[in-house]
């Protein structure tokens, strides 16, 4: 059996029993001049139906391309023809074409059905618009027959397939010229009310968010680059040593006597250390400022500096 016919004849079983109305109307009809005629002429709605329903049963098929779509049994026979697809032997879902006079003539066909099954010289086949009103089962025979439209055999080049939002190739005079705009796309796949945001809008904000990263990465960068590699000066408070709450309790064998002996032999040491650490300090201080010695204003400071060393550390007066 013709694959393709197999699938019109399972949509044209559906409708078995389907009857014109009074005035000849007919839902194919009406299907008919809606999408398929160009002028739509609404001739199409009380015409004879027998080709405009295989037209509409095609669709439902999803087969227009192998079995065609026509009003006129005539043209739809000479386009089986054209395809190679036309021949005289009967064939299980095959379109076959009829001329009630016998001429065999194409130009001639007056009908138009498909071959269900067939036996010998004798068709059994389903028919729109038969005996003037009906789509129903008829028997027929060789007499009348000119020809088989084999829907099976119509070639078909597979669609090639595009990326959806693929541009097209760039001719070589437009190589390197700007982009053409992408409109089109752009309003085939978005609507003034879509609620979420388009591709463009989105785009932009991922870059947006990594151009913020990448500047407050490079400050902080920045930023540790100029941070101390060495820890800043001390500031030094005088003033006495905070005591404890509670003494300190002293070994067995130790007694205040022998704390303050100790104390009495080592009392310049205390002094010795202060000084050396002040040293120290007034070392590392100028030594990270040396560079700075020729500014007026710092000279102006160095010189208290030094009058208020020079003061802190002269004998008391009855010392000499």
């Amino acid at each position: 059996m013709d694959p393709i016919g197999k699938k019109l004849l399972d949509v044209a079983k559906s409708q078995l029993g389907y009857t014109e109305k009074g005035d000849g109307y007919t839902k194919f009809g009406d299907w008919y001049t809606a999408n398929i005629d160009g002028d739509h002429d609404s001739y199409f709605k009380t015409a004879p139906w027998c080709d405009m329903f295989l037209a509409w049963a095609a669709d439902k098929a999803g087969v227009t391309e192998q079995a065609g779509q026509f009003a006129s049994t005539v043209e739809h026979a000479e386009w089986f023809r054209k395809h190679d697809a036309w021949g005289r032997t009967p064939e299980p879902g095959a379109l076959v074409f009829f001329d009630w006079n016998g001429s065999g003539d194409p130009d001639q066909i007056d009908h138009v059905g498909l071959v269900e099954r067939v036996d010998g010289k004798t068709l059994h086949t389903i028919e729109a618009n038969a005996d003037g009103y009906k789509l129903m089962r008829k028997t027929r025979d060789m007499d009348s027959v000119v020809g088989f439209g084999y829907p099976g055999k119509i070639k078909v080049e597979a669609p090639k397939y595009t990326p959806r939002h693929a541009a097209p190739t760039p001719t070589v005079d437009k190589v390197g010229a700007p982009a053409a705009s992408t409109n089109t796309q752009e309003r085939e796949h978005s609507s003034p009310d879509q609620p979420f945001p388009t591709q463009e809008v989105v785009l932009g904000g991922i870059l947006a968010f990594v151009l913020c990263g990448t500047v407050a990465l490079a400050a902080g960068r920045a930023a540790a680059a100029k941070a101390p590699t060495a820890a800043p000066i001390r500031v030094r408070k005088r003033g006495k040593h905070h005591r404890p709450a509670t003494p300190v309790t002293l070994p067995a064998d130790v007694t205040p006597a022998d704390l303050d002996a100790a104390d009495a032999g080592t009392t310049v040491m205390p002094a010795l250390s202060l000084a050396a650490a002040h040293e120290a300090e007034d070392r590392e201080f100028w030594g990270r400022i040396a560079h700075l010695e020729e500014d007026s204003e710092l000279a102006f400071w160095n010189s208290l500096h030094a009058e208020a060393t020079d003061a802190e550390y002269a004998p008391a007066p009855g010392f000499r």
